[in-house]
């Protein structure tokens, strides 16, 4: 877990609460988990009619806001209002909406609360706020992990459901999901509801719905391996089944893929441990780099770097005319295996 995070959690399990929380950042995973825990665990179940308030930033200028932090709880010791959505409050980058805040971060209601969850983006530090929020609130603020970090998530989650988890379940996981924390928890969660014990990858293959010849890994192998019947066959299997393969997730899975392959053909050190410093990729993922350094120098990188963008481009309408998803995505097959 986040260091950050299992401070707070270790705080708020021992009772010991904030007048003000800021979580903030593009990861949102540790937010959501925060506030949640916050709304259910802060007041008993009797005491949240009256002094428990859930808003809305983009409903709630700031001066609403502060109008529910500075009322007294009714019949309990605290009251909870948490704002969710908190980087769409009006007024908050804005100098009355800030110097409101300031004002009540100097001097907190110490009975009430109040969280804001600032998510997808930070505080502006080059403002009186975002400069001065650590010194008045519990501030966090949560990066995107890279992907070398998300195997000890995913194992660390599991042993949370009391579940082992092997390595090839990892691997699936983390490159089938990537780095979506929320999305992660919730496909170990599938798995988890179906699963004692252990989590395998024959588990993860069949709760979380990846077809053991026709997925996107295997489309990868083919790709790099520049086997135009394999890739052929595997997307010709996605085009018959779009809702379950769709190729706009796709291209952005290989623009990844291929532009993390094209920093590596420039690394000094190609070595698996040489790329996974570079890459900050996890080691279940740097043989298939090491494959594709194999078969595809720099410039062919660049051209196939090219081609995912403009995939990606007719995905979204611009230049497709005519042709459908499965056209494209065939096009742009042909195009990495050919050369």
């Amino acid at each position: 877990m986040d260091a950050t995070a299992a401070k707070i959690f270790k705080d708020l399990k021992a009772r010991q609460f904030k007048p003000v929380y800021v979580l903030q950042g593009e990861e949102t995973y540790y937010i959501d988990r925060i506030a949640s825990y916050i709304e259910n665990h802060v007041l008993a179940e009797h005491e949240k009619g009256f002094n428990q308030v859930i808003l809305y930033g983009k409903d709630a200028p700031v001066s609403s806001i502060l109008t529910q932090a500075r009322r007294f709880p009714m019949m309990a010791e605290r009251q909870v209002v948490i704002v969710r959505e908190a980087q769409d409050i009006p007024d908050l980058q804005k100098d009355p909406g800030m110097r409101l805040l300031l004002d009540y971060l100097q001097r907190p209601v110490p009975s009430t609360v109040l969280v804001l969850c600032h998510k997808h983006k930070t505080l502006d530090k080059r403002k009186e706020l975002g400069k001065k929020i650590e010194q008045l609130a519990e501030s966090a603020a949560f990066s995107k992990l890279y992907e070398n970090k998300l195997p000890a998530f995913v194992e660390e989650y599991a042993a949370e459901k009391a579940l082992a988890i092997d390595d090839q379940a990892v691997r699936l996981l983390c490159e089938y999901v990537g780095n979506d924390l929320n999305r992660l928890a919730n496909e170990i969660d599938k798995v988890a509801m179906n699963v004692t014990g252990s989590i395998t990858a024959e588990h993860v293959m069949h709760h979380v719905g990846i077809s053991r010849e026709y997925n996107i890994f295997e489309l990868r192998k083919a790709l790099i391996s520049r086997d135009l019947a394999a890739a052929a066959k595997i997307v010709h299997y996605f085009e018959a089944n779009p809702k379950r393969n769709p190729a706009m997730p796709m291209i952005a899975y290989f623009y990844s893929f291929f532009s993390k392959a094209l920093v590596a053909s420039q690394v000094a050190d190609k070595s698996e441990n040489g790329l996974v410093n570079a890459l900050k990729i996890n080691r279940y993922a740097v043989r298939d780099y090491s494959t594709a350094l194999r078969q595809f120098d720099t410039t062919a990188l660049e051209h196939i770097v090219g081609w995912v963008r403009e995939a990606d481009l007719k995905l979204k309408g611009v230049n497709a005319g005519a042709q459908t998803d499965g056209q494209i995505m065939k096009e742009f097959v042909t195009r990495v295996v050919l050369g």
